[in-house]
């Protein structure tokens, strides 16, 4: 297996590193945080394809960048973050469990009671950098759920695995997992 997996995305050329999470699978690890190239140039592309909606969402901490300049295209005020802990400022927080390809471990996210406010009645777009089993995706879809908003749309730049095989997500580039034979 090789040590490096080359992605292109909306013209920008990364070269990935493979990394294992398991003994029998691999990763492409795809980091936008500080790489405000890959973030300026994919945003665009990704707030084209979204449908009208009225609050953007995201869970700490990869997708803030992503989620900062897709709102920026849209023209929003703001979007809101699922935060990876209940924190001492949080009103009436809604609280929801994920486990993630990549933390391979429980995670906690939490919507704080004036953002699940702003949600209410709301189309709602969740935003992330990669889209792979899903889980962390649908742990926000059901806090948006519970906040009374409607899902309109979940989007990524990258879709990892079979994720690229849903018809219910939007994204810009397929990127392969790595199974050992």
């Amino acid at each position: 297996m090789k040590n490096t997996y080359t992605l292109e995305v909306a013209g920008v050329v990364r070269q990935l590193p493979i990394i294992p999470i398991t003994d029998d699978l691999s990763i492409a690890s795809f980091v936008i945080l500080g790489d405000t190239e890959i973030v300026s140039a994919t945003a665009p592309l990704l707030a084209a394809k979204l449908p009208e909606v009225d609050v953007l969402i995201t869970a700490e901490a990869k997708g803030i960048p992503l989620i900062y300049e897709v709102s920026r295209q849209l023209n929003m005020k703001s979007y809101i973050v699922a935060r990876k802990s209940v924190k001492p400022y949080m009103d009436a927080p809604l609280v929801n469990e994920v486990v993630s390809i990549t933390t391979q471990k429980k995670q906690v996210l939490c919507l704080d009671g004036k953002d699940a406010a702003v949600i209410k009645g709301k189309r709602v777009a969740i935003i992330d950098d990669v889209i792979s089993t899903g889980e962390s995706i649908s742990a926000i879809e059901e806090l948006v759920k519970a906040a009374g908003g409607e899902v309109v749309a979940k989007a990524a730049i990258l879709a990892e695995g079979s994720a690229a095989e849903r018809s219910d997500i939007i994204f810009l580039e397929e990127l392969p997992l790595f199974v050992k034979q």
